[in-house]
């Protein structure tokens, strides 16, 4: 994956831009930095406790169309394509799949919600009252059926990504299953945020060679307090 990122006045120069508080152009330019190759960031709250932001200053780049915000708790840089080009040895795709499909690029190169695709082959998608893209399926069970530990324990297999499903289980059945105070609609988008919030946290705390999927119990309990 790359490391550097850049920023493009025809953006961050704007009244749009600039109008807002110092506090929320931080949160912007740090969730910039930290995107993977496509744009997208799996462990904005993180980052807001790492720069000192509140919600509002993530509610205000959402409002203001800077970011594309998820139910599953992705969220991707509106203007990442006009802004940064990767070179192809370097480029690493995300893993955040199921988010960049109900995506297209406009006239500028910028993302833009796909609603000729989403109404014809993907679920239906709104924006909700503070401006959270929120999928619901047309055809979609009544109410959420949580996994079993062993549909976890597979699914993060087929992601290689080392995660505890036992854990996983542990950790949402005593929250009932939501994120804060919303119920989760998608338990595999909640095991790709763990998976980025873990290899985040490998890449900052583990020794150059070691394995990233090698989690001890203190590596898993820091990492879901990442995720609170």
């Amino acid at each position: 994956m790359a490391v550097r990122r850049m920023f493009s006045l025809k953006i961050v120069d704007t009244d749009r831009f600039l109008d807002m508080p110092l506090t929320t152009q931080s949160l912007y330019f740090h969730l910039g930095m930290r995107a993977d190759d496509d744009g997208f960031v799996g462990n904005q709250k993180r980052i807001m406790r790492l720069v000192g932001c509140g919600e509002d200053d993530m509610k205000l780049l959402i409002a203001k169309q800077f970011i594309i915000a998820f139910e599953s708790g992705i969220c991707v840089i509106t203007d990442w394509g006009m802004q940064n080009k990767i070179q192809k040895d370097r480029y690493q795709a995300s893993i955040y799949h199921e988010e960049k499909a109900l995506l297209c690029k406009g006239e500028n190169n910028e993302y833009l919600l796909n609603q000729q695709n989403v109404n014809n082959v993907l679920p239906q998608v709104s924006i909700v009252e503070d401006s959270i893209v929120k999928v619901s399926k047309e055809k979609r069970s009544p109410s959420f059926k949580k996994p079993t530990i062993a549909e976890i324990e597979t699914y993060c297999k087929e992601r290689n990504n080392g995660i505890d499903a036992q854990r996983f289980y542990d950790y949402y059945e005593v929250a009932n299953w939501t994120r804060g105070k919303t119920k989760i609609k998608n338990w595999k988008a909640c095991v790709r945020t763990w998976e980025s919030t873990a290899k985040q946290y490998a890449k900052d705390k583990k020794p150059t060679g070691q394995s990233e999927t090698n989690y001890s119990k203190e590596d898993t309990d820091n990492m879901i307090t990442e995720l609170e």
